[in-house]
């Protein structure tokens, strides 16, 4: 329920399915290593490489690879498997921590 705002993000153009998840203004590590890999470049998304890989449990700097990993392996195909896992791992309540 709390994802709805974002699909109207989605609607207007603001953000993307399939995308590195946006910072928290507080994240400033986060927010560097993202600015120095350009994955601060791209809109942000509702589900991104890095959620499907371990969400919360993973540290800065491996989330901050995986979504420059995405960048690389962007395409239709890779983005329809992540919303997949990202539906697989909902329904399972994978990865959430809090």
């Amino acid at each position: 329920m709390d994802e709805l705002p974002q699909l109207w993000c989605i609607l207007k153009g603001d953000t993307s399915f399939v995308r590195p998840r946006p910072a928290l203004f507080n994240q400033e590590g986060l927010i560097a290593l993202r600015t120095e890999k350009g994955v601060d470049k791209v809109l942000p998304g509702l589900t991104g490489w890095a959620q499907i890989n371990g969400r919360d449990e993973l540290p800065i700097p491996q989330k901050v690879d995986l979504d420059a990993e995405y960048l690389k392996k962007q395409s239709f195909g890779f983005d329809l498997y992540i919303l997949w896992m990202t539906f697989i791992k909902v329904v399972k309540r994978d990865g959430v921590s809090h």
